[in-house]
């Protein structure tokens, strides 16, 4: 998906380089210098230079149909945001969210943007292949987007009091029909929105606007000048959206005939980042938007709420009386004096004595090869407006007040043009910070330091709009990465206070290995364990991304893991005893599961820190539970193991023996593990014997066990770990150890982490419990699902029933690599994993919603999109043999997936109707993969695990 940027014309030059952005996936341009377009003209500008660049020799309205883009308007003056006019608004560097997890400490607008948007085009139809929306903004969305329509135009709005709404652009729509526009209003007064309200709704326009093909070549059509050879001033909002609607305000054939739907963003946050003010203000209300200190991650308490510092250096001591203050890409040496609102960006390291009255405001701007051109200004002021009016400058002072308390003349020849605050020739250039310090005193106030007005006078001055032109932003991204790696070992030092385990650990390691940091030091043994687990994957990814070797780090994050899901079961001691006959045998036997939304989200840690979602079914093969388990007294005081599926046998004499279960290929490590579990270990058990055969003895028998898979490994459907559960399911009953089926799954848990196998816990659940359920968990080690059971009409309903087909692969693929790498992700808070995790968690409640309200087609469809997402997460889900069984009936299917982590098995398809299923079947028996792909019958599960006796 290509993005496509206008930015002011100086960072156009640089983009690609200071933001290590892929030419391919981003084009940047500016307007034409001196041209005002309009964000209508501007878009016809922006698309035509990048098809120029792309495909020339292709015709406009084909090109605009090859790829879905994304447009991002974010030239401009930002007269109201000078200290990030040189750079752009967009690349505004935004702090990391206390409550949020997987950010990045280099984050900025754009990238806070994008992701929305992106989400927005996935969803669009295959006609909308354009999204414009505005850089100096944030945007977000919580909830899950509804589908997007078919339409010409499809603009994005959210539900506000109406007196926001006085200052935006309006969407209004007649209340029988709240979903298409009637018209569009620009900025409306409160008496023209209440006279509407009778018969009307309306939505403010939040500037997210999705074309279609033919909706963008009409923009492009009305954007050209009367005699065709440029393009004109032309708004999207106030000219092309005002000619839309069923009852538009413009008369335009063309364009009143485009059809057009309003879309409420759900859950809809708008934060501004057009001034000042708003820096400091939208900052602020992002971070408050979660005040549940249980889910805030950063422990430090500021002095005040509304102060912000990042990438700098700050030698004094804050406190509640700096409030409303900015500091970014900055050094405050001890000499300084700061009162409050202040926004202080750009100022390289200096020993300056400087005060800083109220409201007053920094920016430093590199300019050339050494220069600085210093810029302080009045956090309101406007930046418009002529040098002898009463528009305030410096800090809220009139100019002519601040030129005349320094013994300055006001002309053309002095200042340049004083018809406009954005040209006029303010702002010196600077050889060393040394003047810099003095012209800045000089300039914010000390009026009589002769020093600093000679400097002033003698330099070259630039205006506001050359500082943007001139800039060097190779230079002001460069301090900023230099204070930026500063900050980098101190956060690490202060992790209990500042964000550094809550960020992209994955990102934070780049940072280390690439600049050639020092790795912190080790994290002291009462640290909370979860922040010792994120240490040790951290470590690990900077040592491989400096060739080192890490595998010892990395396995020490996964050992600290399963000390801490075995510490669950501390306390929890268990003494087993005979509780049988001997001559009965105890008879275990479960179906297994099919994931159908939310899998993933139940693996730690993921789980421990969010909780998960889990929609699966408990199934059936051909009528019969496939796993079962027999456990039986033995004469001889020894543990007897026995596979059918497998042919093997073992005898088990030593708790040596017993405690190999680790061993990487034995078949039988599962009851192996039960056992320890089930107390014959010194780990679990209340009591510590001498030998195993001791143990048995005062137990009153030997143990046998018999396991019987009737399904393929690697199959999918959650085998090895619902196996577990029904061994240690029939061993507690055998035992006497009363373990009911919660604490069975929870124990299937640990027995994983024994194994070293790892995993969730929805397999277990999703087999011993029955039928369809979601099942839910919050945060912490206890992971004890709520279940929420889900009728099974679209399942058992006749006009469905045959609809669910399973089809054996005959290819098989094991979780434990796979597992290895994603759980690695979320150890690092990697943002895309995270990002798409989340989506995942809440699918699970989409589809919780769906199968309630028995809607069996919208069901097949959410089938498919756990299938996307589960190939998003890891792209080896569907390697080409499974492709080309899904090539073959994907016509004739709602939705399909491969149950569990994919890559061969077991594949569940949903098919459109009783006829399709047919088909498929019909296709896949003559079309036979390999010798053992096949049909099995499922159906549901209506008890789950099954413990009985002989």
């Amino acid at each position: 998906m290509q993005k496509l940027l206008s930015l002011p014309p100086n960072l156009v030059n640089c983009f690609h380089e200071i933001e290590e952005a892929d030419h391919k996936d981003w084009f940047c341009t500016s307007d034409p210098i001196g041209a005002k377009l309009g964000s209508g003209g501007g878009t016809t500008w922006l698309l035509d230079e990048c098809h120029r660049k792309d495909a020339p020799e292709k015709d406009f309205g084909q090109w605009i149909s090859l790829e879905k883009r994304i447009l991002l308007h974010a030239g401009g003056q930002s007269r109201r945001l000078p200290g990030y006019a040189p750079s752009g608004k967009i690349l505004t560097p935004i702090p990391v969210f206390r409550w949020e997890r997987g950010q990045r400490l280099g984050q900025n607008l754009l990238s806070l943007q994008l992701p929305l948007y992106e989400q927005i085009m996935k969803k669009a139809p295959d006609s909308m292949h354009t999204l414009i929306a505005s850089g100096d903004v944030y945007i977000r969305s919580e909830k899950t987007l509804q589908p997007i329509p078919q339409a010409d135009v499809v603009c994005y709005g959210l539900w506000v009091d109406p007196s926001l709404a006085t200052h935006h652009g309006v969407f209004v729509s007649d209340r029988k029909s709240p979903d298409h526009l009637d018209f569009m209003l620009q900025k409306p007064t409160l008496e023209e929105l209440g006279a509407l309200t009778k018969t009307h709704m309306f939505l403010m326009d939040i500037g997210i606007w999705v074309l279609s093909d033919k909706a963008v070549e009409l923009l492009a059509k009305r954007s050209q000048s009367a005699d065709g050879n440029g393009l004109r001033y032309y708004d999207l909002y106030s000219d092309f959206g005002m000619a839309l609607g069923a009852n538009p305000r413009i008369e335009d054939d063309e364009l009143n005939a485009l059809s057009v739907v309003i879309l409420p963003l759900p859950g809809g946050e708008f934060y501004h980042y057009g001034t000042s003010k708003e820096l400091i203000s939208s900052t602020l209300a992002v971070q408050n938007l979660v005040r549940d200190q249980r889910e805030i991650m950063q422990r430090k308490v500021k002095p005040h709420p509304a102060m912000f510092v990042q990438n700098a250096e700050i030698g004094i001591r804050l406190t509640a009386k700096n409030s409303e203050l900015w500091v970014e890409n900055s050094f405050i040496g001890n000499k300084w004096t700061l009162t409050h609102q202040h926004i202080i960006t750009g100022v390289p390291e200096n020993d300056w004595e400087i005060k800083l009255p109220a409201g007053t405001c920094v920016d430093v701007v590199p300019v050339g090869e050494q220069n600085y051109a210093a810029r302080p200004y009045g956090l309101n002021d406007p930046f418009k407006g002529a040098l002898t009016s009463n528009d305030t400058l410096f800090h809220g002072t009139p100019f002519m007040e601040w030129a005349s308390a320094r013994g300055l003349n006001v002309d053309e020849a002095f200042f340049g043009r004083t018809d406009d605050l954005q040209a006029a020739k303010l702002f010196p250039l600077c050889p060393t910070v040394e003047d810099l310090g003095k012209v800045m005193r000089w300039m914010i106030s000390e009026p009589e330091l002769t020093e600093g007005k000679r400097i002033w006078e003698e330099a070259e001055r630039l205006s506001a709009d050359e500082l943007s032109a001139k800039a060097n932003l190779k230079r002001l991204y460069a301090q900023r990465l230099s204070f930026r790696n500063k900050n980098w070992p101190a956060l690490a030092a202060n992790y209990e206070k500042s964000v550094f385990y809550q960020l992209n650990l994955a990102d934070a390691a780049s940072e280390f290995a690439k600049n050639k940091l020092a790795m912190p030091k080790a994290l002291p043994e009462d640290a909370p364990l979860m922040t010792r687990i994120h240490d040790q994957m951290f470590r690990a990814r900077a040592l491989q991304l400096q060739n080192k070797e890490y595998k010892a780090e990395e396995q020490k994050a996964f050992a600290l893991l399963k000390e801490g899901l075995i510490g669950s079961l501390s306390g929890k001691q268990q003494e087993p005893f005979l509780n049988v006959y001997p001559d009965q045998i105890v008879w275990g036997r479960s179906p297994v599961r099919i994931d159908l939304a939310g899998g993933w989200t139940d693996t730690p840690p993921y789980c421990l820190y969010s909780g998960g979602n889990v929609v699966n079914i408990a199934i059936e093969l051909n009528e019969q539970p496939p796993l079962q388990v027999y456990v039986k007294p033995s004469k001889e005081f020894k543990v007897i193991l026995r596979s059918i599926d497998l042919g093997a046998m073992e005898v088990v004499s030593t708790y040596e023996e017993l405690a190999d279960f680790a061993k990487v290929g034995s078949p039988f490590s599962i009851p192996k593990a039960a056992l320890t579990l089930a107390g014959f270990s010194s780990l679990f058990g209340s009591k510590s014997y001498k030998t195993l055969e001791e143990h048995l003895k005062k137990f009153g028998s030997g143990i046998e066990i018999t396991l019987l898979s009737a399904i393929p490994a690697g199959s999918g459907l959650g085998t090895s770990s619902i196996l577990a559960s029904t061994v240690l399911g029939a061993v507690s009953d055998f035992c006497g150890l009363a373990w009911d089926k919660n604490e069975i799954c929870q124990r299937t848990l640990v027995l994983e982490q024994l194994l070293t196998t790892g995993g969730g816990w929805q397999d277990q659940y999703g087999g011993v419990l029955h039928g369809v359920k979601l099942l839910q968990t919050n945060k912490g080690f206890d992971q004890s699902p709520l279940v929420r059971w889900l009728p099974d009409y679209i399942f058992n309903n006749p006009e469905y029933k045959s609809c669910h087909l399973l089809y054996y692969t005959g290819i098989t693929r094991t979780a434990k690599g796979i597992l290895s790498e994603i759980v690695c992700n979320m150890f690092l808070n990697s943002t895309e994993h995270l990002t798409l995790l989340n989506e995942m968690k809440a699918h699970a409640l989409e589809t919780y919603d769906v199968i309630q309200r028995g809607n069996f087609d919208e069901f097949g469809r959410l089938i498919g999109k756990t299938w996307s997402q589960n190939k998003a997460l890891d792209c080896g889900t569907n390697p080409p043999a499974v492709e080309a069984i899904i090539e073959l009936i994907k016509d004739y299917a709602l939705g399909y997936k491969l149950p569990g982590a994919g890559g061969g098995g077991y594949l569940y398809i949903v098919a459109k109707d009783p006829k399709a299923a047919m088909r498929i079947r019909d296709i896949l028996t003559e079309n036979q993969p390999n010798p053992n792909a096949r049909f099995v019958d499922m159906t549901l599960s209506n008890k789950g695990l099954q413990i009985s006796r002989s």
